[in-house]
């Protein structure tokens, strides 16, 4: 089930994006996997989620190590009909509006784990019909929802950070 949106007219399709969480270095590991506090912010980020009970036709991931390690943790929480999956065309600087013309008639579901400035430029695209139109500011770990409706216009729905999902302690 997912969650609701405010959005007018039917909501044909959910579009996740969600940009990896903190890597190493690439001076200190040229795979730059991620560090210990990426791994802890973006578990803090799935745990938040999961009583979303998100469910994709997939996950896909730019294949990039910090980028696959983020999706193999957000898949222990959401549903993918079809896995958790490589997909090229994913990477910093690729070309952002193949996905758009791919997306405009999907209606299934789907996550991509990603990097900047390609996230930032797909969802300023969608949105805002610019790539430079910078819409909203990604954050490590973070996923913001897309929403496109009937009218094929596509909206925020909402979005999360791990600097939102801080322990409050108790007095």
């Amino acid at each position: 089930m997912n969650p609701p949106n405010s959005v007018e007219g039917k909501l044909i399709m959910k579009l996740y994006l969600v940009q990896h969480g903190k890597a190493a270095a690439k001076e200190t590991d040229p795979l730059r996997p991620l560090t210990k506090e990426g791994r802890n912010d973006v578990q803090k980020v799935a745990e938040f989620i999961k009583p979303l009970s998100l469910c994709v036709d997939c996950l896909w991931h730019s294949g990039k190590t910090r980028a696959a390690q983020t999706a193999d943790i957000l898949a222990t929480v959401v549903k993918s009909n079809k896995g958790t999956l490589q997909r090229q065309g994913l990477a910093p600087n690729d070309d952002v509006t193949t996905l758009k013309d791919e997306f405009s008639t999907a209606e299934n579901d789907i996550m991509i784990v990603g990097h900047l400035p390609f996230l930032g430029k797909l969802a300023s695209l969608l949105t805002g019909g610019c790539e430079s139109a910078d819409v909203v500011e990604f954050k490590q770990g973070g996923i913001l929802c897309l929403n496109r409706s009937e009218d094929k216009k596509w909206h925020i729905g909402w979005m999360i950070i791990p600097e939102l999902l801080t322990t409050v302690k108790q007095k």
